[in-house]
């Protein structure tokens, strides 16, 4: 059952939405310490992301010429360019701070698309994600490990 927690953590953290924001709730609640399901989460959340910055608007532009299911990616797409919209100039740094905040909609996939629709920089893109992911996670450390202590 060991190994079947941490990687059901790995896994959960790999999800769209859910992401690291979900998972480490999860692996806190099973006992894993912090640190660990820190290093679980944050490999699981940042894995994912290099292969959504290089191919995700070539699919989701794909996806959009299916008549039933068109209007759903394209909405994903306009969601995206809007989301990017309030990057700004700051691309890099924005980017961070969007990832960072751990709300749903924020976290790396959605980063990452934002980082393909604005075309930055491969390189500093993974790291400006990965660096908001590891905030985040520290954020909901604190949030999730916190709220378990007191119960």
């Amino acid at each position: 059952m060991k190994l079947n927690k941490y990687l059901l953590v790995l896994l959960v953290s790999m999800l769209p939405i859910v992401e690291l924001r979900g998972a480490i709730p999860i692996g806190a609640g099973y006992g894993i310490p912090f640190w660990t399901n820190y290093a679980i989460c944050l490999i699981g959340n940042v894995l994912p992301v290099p292969i959504i910055i290089l191919f995700a608007t070539k699919v989701l532009k794909w996806l959009t010429q299916f008549r039933k299911i068109g209007p759903f990616f394209q909405r994903i797409l306009d969601k995206a360019e809007e989301k990017s919209k309030k990057i700004g100039n700051v691309e890099l740094f924005g980017l961070f701070c969007f990832v960072a905040v751990p709300l749903p909609g924020t976290g790396a996939w959605t980063g990452s698309l934002i980082a393909a629709t604005l075309r930055l920089k491969f390189w500093p893109s993974i790291v400006a994600i990965a660096a908001g992911v590891a905030a985040s996670g520290i954020i909901m450390g604190i949030l999730s490990y916190g709220l378990f202590s007191l119960l």
